[in-house]
């Protein structure tokens, strides 16, 4: 929930200052996960969040002054979620670093995922992380059938984040195959003004919009 609420707040605060969410969006999301492991520690030395009864050499007797049950060995769910995390985070700026929108504009790389794609890439290993700790805890977090709350949440999350890396990826693609034909195709030199088509002309390309659509500029 929170972090829906901030995302919402994120997209509003882009939008009234006119700048690019989807590429604060890639820039954020990799703190996100450091800043929700961090979090996860909070909650086991809270108590709270706690997993299942066990009988293994790794559970952990929280104190009768803690959330969880006391004087009973539990699954350390908090620290297993804080470690997840963290690896989120691990993950996401090796992806950032080679293959972000933003690097690759500044750097001026042909091959980066859309603006938006780490983002994206969140929404997926979030999802599917917390969709398989929830098995382990044992407090109370709601239920949707025979699923928790979190569970159907992490759902729509995989969902989501992979449908819009796909659908924003596709598209892209699509045209910078369509504008890399028009380059190599004589009919450009018919368009230019003042210019036969076997003259020399010189391409530079520079990125725009979102995703690695890329605008021909002909000098």
């Amino acid at each position: 929930g929170g972090i829906i609420a901030g995302v919402l707040c994120c997209m509003l605060y882009c939008k009234i200052k006119k700048l690019n969410f989807l590429e604060y969006f890639d820039l954020v999301m990799p703190e996100i996960a450091l800043a929700q492991g961090f979090g996860r520690i909070g909650c086991f030395l809270a108590g709270c969040c706690y997993g299942r009864e066990t009988t293994s050499h790794f559970g952990v007797v929280f104190p009768a002054s803690s959330q969880a049950p006391a004087g009973v060995s539990l699954i350390p769910t908090q620290l297993i979620s804080a470690g997840a995390n963290f690896i989120n985070m691990i993950i996401l700026l090796v992806i950032a670093y080679n293959f972000s929108y933003t690097v690759a504009k500044n750097k001026g790389k042909n091959k980066s995922l859309p603006a938006g794609g780490i983002g994206y890439i969140y929404m997926i290993l979030y999802g599917i992380g917390r969709f398989l700790i929830e098995f382990l805890r044992n407090d109370y977090r709601g239920e949707v059938g025979f699923l928790s709350t979190s569970q159907f949440i992490s759902i729509f999350f995989v969902i989501c984040g992979a449908g819009l890396l796909l659908l924003s990826i596709e598209p892209c693609q699509h045209k910078v195959k369509q504008r890399a034909v028009l380059a190599q195709s004589p009919l450009l030199d018919f368009m230019l003004i003042g210019r036969e088509p076997d003259s020399p002309r010189k391409l530079t390309l520079s990125w725009t919009c979102t995703a690695r659509d890329k605008k021909i500029k002909v000098k």
